[in-house]
């Protein structure tokens, strides 16, 4: 008696990836993945000076306006010696404008960003407080350094050329500007954006030490030149906790302890410094957590 030959067996292939749901059963869609250290988006090296470019325009446009809305209020405007609040407002509307000119040419280049591109992620908290330990005692080794070496003996006249020892509504403002303001969009701006698109060309060694040149150099127009050097040594270092945290949030958070605490000396300021240290810290984290933790922030373009 003859048998049927058994059929050859047939690999029913790889398995979906998720499995199929019956018709008019909808899933949400998987969340996007958390970008690592070789995920970087696609703006070009270029980018970021462009930015820069724009974030001059932008501030130029501003001053403007705010100078001729003051001079049609009856107050004269000399560009020599402007009122701490014309001058407070120039300052905030280019700080803003560095997180507009980001904004812009990473779409423009890459497509519609995410925050989790600029670094907007919550980081693991002890790892993070141990780096951002670390960069600010490097920061403030060099800076010690660099001041014995070139014999400087005076701090940063910073917040007086904003107008801070005009009235206490003008130091107030200043307070909020240099380190609460600044702290966020200088970090988004030049970690985030800058530091982000030097790197993915470059390496983040070399592309750290050119955002903190360019870092010390933008502010040139408002610091003594003794200063501009430790300046760069903390962007760099701004840059490299960016990378070892793999998040903004502790640059910003360094950042603010730093301009509290620069700010509270040149004011002769003894308890007052913690305390503007912690609203400072207190108040980025208000801001930022719900921006890395929400998801339509995070979601990718369709």
């Amino acid at each position: 008696m003859s048998s049927v030959p058994p059929s050859p067996y047939e690999h029913p292939g790889s398995p979906p990836a998720r499995p199929e749901l019956p018709e008019g059963v909808h899933r949400d869609p998987l969340p996007e993945p958390e970008p690592t250290k070789d995920a970087l988006p696609d703006w070009p090296v270029w980018a970021p000076f462009a930015g820069m470019l724009v974030t001059v325009i932008i501030a130029l446009v501003g001053i403007t306006l705010i100078a001729g809305i003051v001079s049609a209020g009856g107050l004269d405007v000399d560009p020599d010696a402007q009122p701490p609040g014309v001058t407070i407002a120039g300052t905030l509307i280019q700080d803003l404008g560095l997180i507009v000119s980001a904004l812009l040419l990473a779409h423009l280049t890459g497509g519609r960003p995410t925050a989790r591109q600029f670094g907007l992620r919550v980081p693991r908290l002890w790892p993070a407080i141990g780096w951002l330990l670390l960069a600010w005692g490097v920061f403030l080794l060099f800076s010690a350094i660099w001041a014995a070496a070139l014999n400087i003996t005076e701090s940063d006249d910073l917040p007086q050329e904003l107008g801070a020892d005009e009235s206490s509504t003008a130091l107030a403002a200043v307070a909020v500007l240099v380190c609460f303001v600044a702290p966020i969009t200088e970090e988004f701006f030049f970690r985030g954006f800058c530091f982000t698109a030097l790197r993915r060309a470059w390496g983040v060694i070399p592309a750290a030490l050119a955002t903190g040149v360019i870092f010390g150099a933008i502010h040139a127009g408002g610091t003594q030149v003794e200063f501009l050097g430790p300046l760069a040594c903390f962007g760099l270092m701004l840059c490299l906790l960016y990378y070892w945290t793999e998040s903004l949030i502790p640059c910003m958070i360094l950042h603010a302890l730093n301009n509290s605490l620069a700010l509270g000396v040149s004011q002769d300021w003894t308890w007052q410094i913690p305390v503007l240290m912690l609203a400072a810290v207190v108040a980025v984290l208000a801001v930022m957590l719900p921006v890395a933790r929400s998801p339509r922030l995070n979601a990718a373009a369709a």
